[in-house]
């Protein structure tokens, strides 16, 4: 399979993404939490969301503190958005949609 980057993004605070396709429905998440101020007092949740609807179709993330990890996730193909939501750490999150490649 071919991974294929939809966005990244990063920042401190609530965020929403622009709107993207996903088109395998074959997904993977690599997300940072860093920074944490004051010790302790950290949190970050990632979710993915129907551009369409804008209801929530799954949870991705949701830690207490720092750390980081790579999460694979499946959806069906459609327009789709990530609500990052984030006290106290700085947020880094790379969305990846994987392609599969024909052999020759």
């Amino acid at each position: 399979m071919l991974w294929s980057a939809l966005g990244t993004w990063s920042g401190r605070g609530d965020r929403q993404t622009e709107s993207f396709d996903v088109t395998s429905g074959a997904m993977r998440l690599t997300w940072d939490a860093s920074g944490e101020s004051p010790p302790g007092s950290g949190r970050l949740r990632v979710s993915l969301h129907s551009a369409i609807s804008g209801r929530p179709l799954q949870t991705i993330v949701d830690v207490q503190g720092t750390g980081s990890d790579t999460v694979s996730l499946g959806a069906n193909p459609r327009v789709a958005y990530l609500r990052i939501e984030s006290e106290q750490v700085d947020w880094r999150v790379t969305l990846e949609e994987g392609l599969r490649v024909a052999r020759e």
